[in-house]
């Protein structure tokens, strides 16, 4: 397609998310009228109800189990009459109005931001009547808005099954928890993924018993099997109950909590349950199909390496395409987006190159090419892995669980991927991803000087023992 003129253009972004609001920052960059339509609020899912939220209350989770970790180096806390106290307690909705407050002055820094450089936010929900012309249904009536690019980027919400239907009280998606009085004396968690393994840790965290219910034979399976392997090992040992192989048939609502059966007919109950069962994308009814956008199968918008659909001047980005849901990446295919359909030099999506991070305690951050990769034979590279409690700083913040991998082509030592399971991983692999994205071999890493001593002097002892030898 040929990219329209930025300065005569009107852009038109569906949803007010990381992907649309990132979008529309680079579109008043370069000159275009831009209109973002979002019916939930700026900043979307990922700010409201998903990432920004459910990290905070991680976070929070992560204090309290600070009072463990300070007893371990000699550090003990005591009430005004000398007692020593051995447990935090959590305020749950206290905890949940600071995570909400939060929450909503991101959305209105952001919303603040796009106002600042001229963009147009329209509350109502949006659809697509040609693909130039798009319908807001909002508060005060309906309007029509022509567009010379449209930007879909609606997301996604929580999958919900017929046999498990959330009532927002006992029964919870992860967009629900925020409204809760009290703190789940007993939470089941239905589904071992990242979303369920971070909130399932959040909450033993915050003091309640969690039973985490897993299909799989593991935790968090699509990660890296040493790294799923850790957190599996520190649930346990932090007191949560972790059900493999243990699929879950369905949920109801008992008189005083839940049930939730098992396909091989155990029952599990509790007071609350969680369901984080994966997500749908939201593509039906705002007109794609009608003006002949392609989905998948799955419902999510197909689109190429430069997010365009299959209908010209109409892109999309985020959640709803399916790509790799990431806030990160769904920001940058909405940059791309921008650019590329505004005439801007653009590079295309490039996924292997993404660094992604679960927030578990410790954190899990992932880049490049993975284990999976090697032992299938994809990949022809040397594994190094180093746990970090030989590390001095670890040790003297009482680490004692997780590691640093780094994957090493043969031949040239380039960094091709890597591994944190660390406290903060999510700091700790941004050299890894310098590495990667610049194609660094390990001697150029190791010979970087890192402070001493500090977590990431691991990354440079992992290069250095990647050292080819001729």
């Amino acid at each position: 397609m040929g990219a329209v003129s930025a300065r005569s253009s009107r852009v038109v972004i569906l949803g007010g998310g990381p992907g649309g609001y990132e979008a529309a920052l680079v579109g008043a960059h370069l000159g275009a009228d831009v209109t973002v339509v979002e019916r939930t609020g700026i900043g979307g899912a990922a700010v409201l109800t998903d990432c920004v939220p459910s990290k905070a209350l991680i976070s929070t989770a992560d204090y309290m189990s600070g009072f463990e970790t300070v007893a371990d180096l000699g550090v003990h806390l005591e009430d005004h009459e000398g007692d020593e106290v051995t447990d935090a307690v959590a305020d749950l909705p206290e905890v949940n109005r600071r995570v909400v407050a939060l929450a909503r002055a991101q959305s209105r820094d952001i919303r603040t931001r796009l106002g600042e450089v001229g963009v147009r936010v329209v509350d109502g929900a949006g659809s697509l009547t040609s693909p130039t012309s798009v319908r807001v249904e909002g508060e005060d009536g309906t309007e029509e808005l022509g567009a010379d690019v449209v930007l879909v980027a609606t997301g996604a919400a929580p999958r919900v099954m017929d046999t498990a239907v959330p009532d927002g009280e006992r029964i919870l998606t992860w967009q629900q928890i925020y409204d809760l009085r009290e703190l789940p004396e007993r939470l089941v968690v239905v589904g071992s993924g990242v979303t369920g393994a971070e909130l399932a840790q959040a909450y033993l965290g915050l003091g309640s018993e969690v039973v985490l219910v897993s299909s799989r034979d593991r935790v968090l399976p699509g990660e890296d099997p040493d790294a799923a392997t850790v957190i599996e090992d520190v649930f346990r040992k932090r007191g949560m109950e972790v059900l493999g192989r243990s699929r879950m048939a369905s949920v109801e609502r008992t008189s005083d909590g839940v049930l939730v059966r098992l396909v091989d007919g155990r029952e599990v109950t509790g007071s609350h349950a969680l369901l984080a069962v994966g997500s749908v994308p939201l593509t039906h009814g705002i007109g794609l199909e009608e003006v002949g956008v392609d989905l998948l199968p799955s419902g999510h918008v197909a689109v190429d390496r430069v997010s365009r659909t299959s209908v010209r001047g109409v892109y999309a980005a985020g959640d709803c395409t399916g790509v790799l849901p990431l806030a990160s990446v769904a920001a940058m295919q909405g940059r791309i987006a921008m650019s590329h359909a505004l005439g801007d030099a653009v590079a295309p999506l490039n996924l292997g190159v993404v660094s992604a991070n679960i927030f578990t305690d410790p954190e899990i951050a992932t880049v490049g090419i993975t284990q999976k990769d090697v032992d299938e034979d994809r990949v022809d590279a040397e594994v190094l892995m180093l746990p970090l409690a030989r590390n001095p700083r670890a040790k003297m913040l009482g680490i004692t669980d997780g590691f640093v991998k780094l994957f090493a082509q043969k031949g040239s030592g380039a960094v091709v991927g890597g591994v944190v399971v660390a406290p903060r991983a999510s700091e700790l692999i941004f050299p890894v991803t310098l590495a990667v994205q610049h194609r660094l071999n390990v001697d150029q890493v190791a010979s970087t000087f890192t402070v001493y001593p500090s977590l990431s002097g691991s990354v440079a002892e992992a290069a250095r023992r990647l050292h080819p030898i001729a």
